[in-house]
């Protein structure tokens, strides 16, 4: 699957690709572009899957940074489509929608605020990365 700029499908708007396990640089499925692995609840640098390398930790409807599943380290909250700033399902703090496939600006749901499309169903954890 791949993740595209705007409301594109162009593959010259193809920031990156998914696999199932790993993401890689633009349109590429080399092992020398792997940018990030997935493993269903971390998300780790590069090829790797050591907890050195954690970046964030999925858990429920929340994200945290690195290995931290503390209140104190809650990056993002999901609340169905929408993704909040930090612990918070206060609407003044949605940052992104998200419908599985496109990702809106803040609350939005207009096609001039789509930030990125994807040919598949994309793990919202994903998006912390971009």
């Amino acid at each position: 699957m791949n993740l595209f700029t705007g409301d594109s499908n162009s593959s010259r708007d193809i920031v990156s690709t998914f696999d199932g396990k790993k993401y890689y640089k633009g349109d590429s499925t080399s092992s020398r572009d792997i940018l990030y692995t997935f493993d269903g609840r971390k998300l780790f640098k590069g090829d790797s899957t050591s907890s050195r390398d954690i970046l964030y930790t999925f858990d429920g409807n929340k994200i945290y940074k690195g290995d931290s599943t503390s209140s104190r380290d809650v990056l993002f909250t999901f609340d169905g489509r929408k993704i909040f700033s930090g612990d918070s399902t206060s609407s003044r703090d949605i940052i992104y929608t998200y419908d599985g496939q496109k990702l809106y600006k803040g609350d939005s749901t207009s096609s001039r605020d789509i930030l990125y499309t994807a040919n598949g169903h994309l793990p919202i954890i994903f998006f912390v990365t971009i």
